[in-house]
């Protein structure tokens, strides 16, 4: 098969590879879509997690056209999307190989069959809402069960304009809560948020004091989503009394430094969330069942044999929300 093999620190070359064979409980899935995520960008920078060489990939979606021992053989043929974490602990674009290739191995287990018309571009991002979803139930803005409890705020402020933070917004508004406030420095990215339901948008850039006092302090829940321990500081500066904040950046080795007593004064709730364990089946439903308008957020499809440009663009383009790899164009 043809891969994109992370072989060094930024380096990415196109390789011939040895197919992938299923084991026991495991399914092949030719690759369609893959999204770039930043946090490919990082480990493609060159990271400790993994070596080299790696395929990266967590944000795909194709078909299974080979299943191993103890695998229904109708399973064939279906589009699918999947939970990346498998048994050994370890993941799909990560410490296994993932997306940017044209096949790859998961656990039967993980996966969830799509409609044959779903688009495949689309599917992709279903990893990142499945975040989102994961997200939302943490902060209780979604109930865990179809039919269990929900405390909605009555207004939200988002901090973060990448993919997490405007779906987190769709979200919000697909649930119910009317007022939502994002903060970005992309006005492409802030048009989308209002296209999501935000009610207003804030530009950081055109700011001319400091972001907490343009914000007020009387937010009933906020939500770091860009990764910035400056941001974090200020979501808890922002939060009424009661309050909750909710991380789902990804900080890297950053350090906050806060008031302990901010937790204790204000009674605040500081709450993480990290991937997406247990949200796929509901993040699915919503894709599909509901529509939400995934497709909307990517911002180019580049064939895969052109990922130098579609890593560049992802890199290098404020105007970009997500590219996608495609692996059915010639």
């Amino acid at each position: 098969m043809r891969a994109i093999v992370n072989t060094g620190p930024g380096t990415l070359d196109w390789l011939e590879w040895p197919d992938p064979t299923c084991g026991p409980g495991q399914v092949r899935i030719r690759v369609h879509a893959c999204g770039i995520c930043a946090t490919d960008l990082e480990m493609i920078r060159g990271w400790e997690r993994t070596g080299y060489p790696s395929i990266p990939g967590h944000e795909w979606s194709g078909v299974i056209d080979q299943v191993g021992n103890g695998v229904d053989p109708q399973l064939v043929g279906r589009p699918c999307v999947a939970e990346n974490v498998l048994a050994d602990g370890g993941e799909v674009g990560f410490e296994h190989p993932g997306g940017y290739a044209e096949y790859l191995v998961t656990e039967a287990a993980n996966t969830q069959v799509l409609p044959e018309t779903f688009d495949a571009g689309s599917a992709a991002l279903i990893e990142p809402l499945a975040v989102c979803v994961r997200a939302m139930r943490r902060a209780r803005c979604m109930p865990l069960r179809p039919d269990g409890p929900a405390e909605l705020p009555p207004r939200c402020l988002v901090l973060g304009d990448g993919p997490i933070g405007l779906l987190t917004v769709m979200l919000l508004r697909r649930c119910g809560t009317p007022d939502i406030t994002m903060v970005g420095g992309r006005p492409a990215r802030l048009n989308l948020a209002r296209e999501f339901g935000a009610a207003d948008t804030l530009n950081y850039h055109e700011l001319h004091g400091e972001l907490k006092e343009a914000l007020g302090r009387d937010w009933p829940m906020v939500v770091e989503a860009s990764g910035s321990a400056s941001s974090i500081e200020a979501a808890l500066l922002v939060t009424r009394l009661g309050g909750r904040v909710l991380m789902v950046g990804d900080y890297g080795d950053a350090r906050a430094a806060f008031r302990w007593n901010r937790f204790i004064h204000g009674e605040l709730e500081l709450i993480g969330s990290n991937a997406s364990a247990g949200a796929w089946p509901e993040a699915v439903r919503l894709a599909v069942d509901e529509g939400l308008p995934l497709g909307r957020l990517i911002s180019a499809r580049v064939a895969a044999a052109r990922f130098a440009d579609a890593i560049g663009m992802a890199e290098a383009d404020r105007a970009c929300v997500k590219v996608i790899l495609d692996w059915t164009a010639a």
